[in-house]
């Protein structure tokens, strides 16, 4: 997690974080009039960007997504949420960079972003949905505590408004864009300086695996103990009785969140690229 507050010193990278911030906030707010949950959330076709952000510029990208959609609130859905709404999409482009260079889902030796292969589109599908959890395992979490939404029905319905847009649309996007960027020598790990970008192996290889666990473990144990408390998922949710609050989502789903947060710390070993 080095390289996310070390990218600051940077000013091509903090460049790049303004205008990804400017580019996601620009295509929020034209959709805050079609309203899946009012205050909460909206339809979100500028989920496609937040994955392909993370790939393309690393941290930058994920600081873009949670500016970006901080901003968004600002035009009709800002709350107390709004904290974990950026952290919440501040993760949707961390996951996907970490895990594309620390899960061995690509090659060693070629960890580009480009799409040119089998394995690489279905690496992509594979960080496009864990980041798209990851995001809802924060943000359903976070306004369950604060007694806003339950967490079955939020975690669910932002599961599957980010992952579809990330993984359909996420894949074209990028795989036109990637040769631009590798062109214009604006990639992550082309910007940054080389002690700032972490190492793949060791612990890195170990918090990679944590990653996905704590994400995996903190949305469906999240809705398992949701599911206990008597919520629903998807809109049905949204009028059910269930208790909101529940210490069981707390716990469980509060474990992933910190599990999540720690995994990003061991894949922080600086390094030579």
């Amino acid at each position: 997690m080095n390289e996310v507050f070390s990218m600051w010193k940077n000013m091509k990278m903090v460049v790049l974080a303004v205008l990804c911030a400017a580019l996601y906030a620009a295509l929020l707010i034209p959709f805050k009039g079609f309203v899946l949950i009012q205050g909460i959330t909206e339809f979100r076709p500028a989920s496609a960007l937040p994955v392909t952000m993370g790939l393309l510029f690393g941290p930058a990208g994920a600081w873009g997504a949670a500016i970006g959609n901080l901003v968004g609130d600002f035009f009709g859905s800002l709350s107390a949420g709004s904290l974990f709404g950026f952290v919440g999409n501040f993760m949707f482009a961390y996951v996907p960079y970490k895990l594309w260079i620390n899960l061995g889902l690509v090659p060693k030796n070629d960890r580009e972003p480009d799409l040119k292969s089998k394995r690489k589109i279905a690496a992509y599908v594979t960080v496009a949905v864990l980041g798209s959890l990851a995001c809802a395992l924060v943000i359903a979490w976070g306004l369950d505590v604060l007694g806003m939404v339950p967490f079955a029905a939020l975690g669910s319905i932002i599961s599957l408004n980010n992952s579809i847009p990330a993984a359909v649309l996420g894949i074209p996007i990028l795989i036109f864009l990637y040769p631009v960027i590798k062109r214009w020598n604006l990639l992550w790990t082309d910007v940054m300086n080389e002690e700032d970008i972490p190492v793949a192996g060791g612990l890195s290889r170990i918090g990679g695996i944590l990653m996905t666990v704590s994400i995996l473990v903190g949305i469906i144990g999240g809705f398992i103990r949701a599911s206990n408390a008597g919520q629903a998922f998807l809109y049905r949710g949204l009028g059910a009785v269930g208790e909101v609050g529940s210490f069981g989502v707390f716990l469980v789903a509060g474990m992933g969140v910190a599990g999540l947060v720690l995994s990003g710390f061991l894949q922080s070993m600086p390094g030579k690229k």
